[in-house]
């Protein structure tokens, strides 16, 4: 069920068309936790992790997804596992270039980005339900 090389690279080029050096993991439940953990606190598997080093003049940064959780989460919300992955790389790729949702106006500013960049690709809004 993991997204094919071909496919993470249109994902995220389609997010970031400009000079990136992305490094994408894919783990467990056990690593996800630990690096939740570790990196922000938090006592459990999240879904998707983004380490950004550097943003200008080229992207640098990591990103980290939880296949378990990816998978739990694409059949709670009966979507394609497919458009999950699609969606949290394009997800994780705006957080390396700064956006943010911590914020109700940021939220929405990078939501639209991704519903946007997803349109692109040929996937629904995730948003939607």
């Amino acid at each position: 069920g993991l997204p094919t090389r071909t496919e993470v690279r249109k994902w995220v080029r389609a997010t970031h068309p400009g000079a990136a050096e992305l490094t994408v993991r894919f783990v467990d439940a056990e690593e996800g936790r630990s690096l939740n953990a570790q990196y922000r606190g938090k006592d459990y598997a999240t879904n998707v992790l983004t380490f950004d080093y550097q943003r200008a003049p080229t992207v640098v940064a990591d990103l980290v997804l939880c296949a378990p959780v990816i998978a739990r989460e694409a059949r709670q919300a009966r979507r394609p596992i497919e458009a999950h992955y699609a969606h949290l790389l394009v997800h994780g790729t705006l957080h390396a270039q700064g956006f943010d949702h911590e914020k109700a106006r940021d939220a929405k500013r990078m939501e639209s980005r991704e519903t946007q960049i997803l349109a692109g690709l040929g996937f629904p809004d995730p948003y939607v339900d």
